[in-house]
């Protein structure tokens, strides 16, 4: 059964009076705002979803308050599940922040199962509320606008056509071999059929490597010779996965039912893949990054160029956050493939009024948004000033535009949108997504967005507290 809350344990009270154990003050700040009913209610209705009757009958469960402080405890300090389960249950700080008191500290495991019931809509709600908050705290007062994208890469290594195929024998010979444990009574499956070509493929992908370093014609004859076996032996496999799921689709058992989503979720993307690699290595077609699967176990991700010299090409999604003054990012939103940023100006305006109910004084972009239609939006909806440097060739009426005092000072707070990516992904995880696929994303990017938000509001509470005890605010 889910439950709120632990009762406050006032034996935990008094062991932390006795030890006076000194608690970071921004800790403590961030454990105020978390106190929110709205907050706890949104993060409740995802929770009560594990089970049809989660919320009247069963154990009783690790409480709603201990997941959405754990939650945001790991991702503020971008611990792994496991350094969360551990720290929490070595620190009387971090139990006391957790609500946990003296009670046991859920497992690693446990936490991730809660954590994957949150859905990434439900952060853009929490996100949301927290902006209100810091709205009413007058953290921000949502007059200034800064909007910028970057790229949040998935967990997957480099991909290459031979390494994808080897990924998909791989897979597929593990799952045939889980299937000859249930079909051992299916006679008309032949010891061919649950053949493990891992190794072959492994093989295959070895030598299209050291063969790829070589510049010689015959080594190039090579590689094309040996994608030829590694292909034949990728669609090999694929018949043999179709023969194992052909075989189980009319059984009803856990098992049985298991092996079947997994084939039916995999067999097309090796299939792709092979296709891919037909079109690209043998009929030296280029193809589209639109019609690319770089992944086999990701295989929402995009392939995203933006000219970066060090980094040519991204895997990943695109990311585009708006930060409003104060250091809060009030919006978030994850890109699908490689869109224009033209395209970006609108929506965070939009979005900007629906949260705060009128237009920012100032909003301000980098020379990739900029267009004639997007500046007349902004000066349409009421934008004051309007940071939008022209790219390319200026006539000499805007170079004195660009040149005005108001102008240059936009740009200069704008630059600081840089800094706010640069933290979120070196503090809060956000260079980097480790949970899987596309709703896990969601959860990744919604909840290091949400951490830094907490840690941009805890620190900002604390620093005026000074002046609201000496009356100055």
């Amino acid at each position: 059964m889910l439950r709120d809350k632990y009762t406050a344990d006032s034996l935990f009270r008094l062991v932390l009076e006795i030890t006076k154990i000194k608690i970071d003050p921004e800790l403590i700040e961030i454990d105020r705002i978390l106190d929110n009913d709205e907050i706890f209610q949104l993060i409740k209705r995802d929770l009560s979803q594990r089970y049809p009757k989660t919320l009247i009958t069963g154990r009783n469960s690790t409480p709603v308050e201990v997941v959405i402080r754990e939650m945001a405890i790991k991702h503020l300090y971008d611990w792994s599940y496991e350094d969360t389960a551990q720290f929490v249950n070595d620190s009387l700080v971090l139990r006391w922040f957790c609500r946990v008191y003296l009670n046991p500290v859920c497992s690693d495991k446990t936490l991730l199962r809660w954590v994957n019931l949150i859905q990434p809509e439900t952060l853009q709600l929490f996100n949301e509320r927290l902006n209100r908050i810091a709205l009413e705290l007058k953290i921000t007062r949502g007059r200034k606008l800064r909007t910028d994208g970057t790229v949040v890469e998935t967990h997957i290594h480099y991909p290459t056509d031979s390494s994808l195929l080897e990924d998909g024998v791989r897979v597929l010979s593990r799952l045939v071999k889980q299937g000859q444990a249930l079909l051992f009574d299916k006679a008309e499956l032949t010891a061919d059929t649950f053949r493990d070509r891992t190794r072959s493929a492994r093989n295959a992908a070895r030598c299209i490597y050291e063969n790829t370093r070589r510049k010689s014609e015959t080594a190039k004859a090579r590689v094309k010779e040996t994608y030829r076996h590694l292909v034949r032996i990728a669609q090999a496999s694929v018949s043999q996965a179709g023969r194992v799921l052909a075989a189980v689709e009319d059984r009803t058992d856990k098992q049985a039912q298991k092996l079947k989503t997994s084939l039916e979720q995999f067999i097309p993307r090796i299939e792709q893949v092979i296709a891919q690699t037909k079109r690209r290595v043998f009929e030296g077609e280029k193809v589209p990054a639109s019609e690319k699967i770089v992944s086999i176990f990701e295989s929402h991700t995009d392939i995203i160029c933006r000219g970066k010299a060090n980094q040519p090409v991204e895997f990943g999604h695109k990311l585009w956050l708006d930060e409003v003054d104060g250091g809060i990012v009030s919006n978030y939103r994850i890109l699908e493939g490689n869109p224009s940023d033209k395209n970006q100006w609108k929506p965070s305006l939009d979005q900007h009024v629906e949260l705060f109910d009128r237009p920012p004084d100032q909003a301000s972009a980098d020379r990739g948004v900029y267009s004639a239609p997007n500046e007349a939006y902004a000066e349409k909806i009421g934008v004051k000033r309007v940071i939008l440097p022209k790219p390319g060739h200026k006539s000499e009426t805007r170079r004195q535009h660009e040149r005005q005092r108001w102008f240059k000072r936009g740009r200069r707070f704008h630059a600081g949108v840089e800094g706010r990516i640069s933290v979120l992904k070196r503090k809060h995880g956000l260079d980097r997504c480790l949970y899987h696929g596309d709703d896990g994303f969601g959860r990744w990017v919604g909840l290091g967005v949400i951490a830094g938000n907490l840690a941009v509001m805890g620190a900002a509470l604390f620093a005026r507290r000074p002046l609201e005890e000496e009356g100055v605010i």
